[in-house]
């Protein structure tokens, strides 16, 4: 544990401290160089982020709900038109969607992975549906196959949110590489994380990659050649220099997340009242977040923080419940899987450099709460 004895749900100052010499070094370059905008740094940091997801093309934008804008427009979805995404996510994804005048059509979870089926999605689709939007929430990969496999029946595109699934994989494909396009977070806390905002569209369709190119930088081909209406959603240069040291480590750091979750289930299997995360045996989840839920889940995180235990809630209320999108009509008990999960969901401690004991700590606190 630190100094203090408080073990926070992230502690983003061990990670810098380790590779404190890589990453000012980084810095110190762009600030030598002053290639603040569209710098080297970017295009090389497009190029090895591609690699790594196993497509073709990576475009650095400045944060994942740009990311997954820019998507929805390159494939001119706009007013009119519905996109079909899970009730339980991050706002973020939706807004996306309503972003580009687009109609965000919520569906519910699976009450065991608690990501999209193809069969809950297959009840959503109308003549109206332009895109399915699938969540790889904490990092554990969507069953894509059956999801293409609908997809390609309507002629609908998939595109990923994999704003959670750095390095993620299904059924050995990295994802990034499972749909149309992808949409990153490069948000500091994500298992690749920036100094700041950031994101990324992946994807292998060269007309997407060159759309969101133009799009992100003011819709130009070239200086002062504005081919589309585009804005300002460029990926710095600054925060590409630091992913790109970070990158090189993400395989360890995700191994370690594994590492960490599997403790988690060593010390609580079994406990009553506690149910673990499920993963599907084909996919490689990297643990983005380590989620349990339990009856009491309020009752849990107060017990926790006053423990010195950082726990955290992803995410308490689901979209549909969300005052923002009061306007798609819905209510409570529309979408039970994912209102029962968001009373009972609660995140433990997890990031690359916890360590055993804190684990332990963690776990312990857990226990004596079941046991009363």
């Amino acid at each position: 544990m630190n100094d203090t004895g408080y073990i926070p749900l992230v502690d983003l100052t061990r990670q810098y401290r380790e590779h404190r010499t890589e990453l000012d070094a980084a810095l110190t370059g762009v600030l030598e160089a002053a290639t603040f905008i569209n710098g080297p740094d970017v295009t090389a940091f497009e190029a090895e982020f591609a690699t790594f997801c196993q497509a073709r093309h990576c475009v650095g934008v400045s944060s994942g709900l740009e990311a997954l804008r820019l998507i929805l427009a390159a494939l001119s979805i706009g007013q009119g038109d519905e996109v079909i995404l899970p009730a339980n996510t991050f706002v973020a994804t939706a807004l996306a969607v309503s972003a580009v005048g687009a109609t965000p059509v919520l569906v519910d979870c699976d009450p065991v992975t608690a990501n999209l089926t193809a069969e809950l999605v297959a009840e959503a689709i109308t003549p109206r549906t332009k895109a399915i939007i699938p969540v790889h929430l904490y990092g554990q990969p969507v069953d894509l196959d059956p999801l293409h496999a609908l997809a390609r029946a309507h002629g609908i595109p998939l595109i990923e949110d994999a704003a959670q699934a750095h390095g993620a994989a299904y059924r050995g494909r990295r994802c990034g590489s499972l749909g149309l396009a992808a949409g990153f977070s490069f948000y500091p806390t994500k298992n690749l994380g920036a100094f700041g905002d950031g994101g990324a569209v992946v994807t292998s369709d060269d007309r997407i990659a060159d759309f969101v190119r133009q799009a992100r930088d003011y819709g130009q081909q070239r200086k002062y050649e504005h081919v589309v209406k585009g804005g300002n959603a460029r990926l710095d240069s600054m925060q590409a220099a630091i992913l790109r040291v970070k990158l090189r480590h993400l395989d360890g750091w995700n191994a370690a997340r594994r590492r960490a979750a599997a403790a988690y289930e060593a010390h609580l299997a079994g406990l009553p009242g506690v149910h673990l995360p499920t993963m599907r045996p084909d996919v490689e989840p990297v643990w983005h977040l380590y989620v349990i839920q339990v009856k009491d889940r309020d009752a849990l995180v107060s017990t926790l923080h006053a423990a010195g235990v950082g726990a955290g809630i992803h995410y308490p209320v689901p979209i549909h419940l969300q005052p923002a999108y009061a306007d798609l009509g819905h209510s409570a008990g529309d979408f039970p899987h994912a209102e029962e999960r968001a009373k009972r969901i609660a995140s433990l401690p997890l990031f690359p450099e916890i360590r055993e004991d804190e684990i332990e700590r963690v776990s312990a606190v857990v226990r004596r709460f079941v046991a009363g």
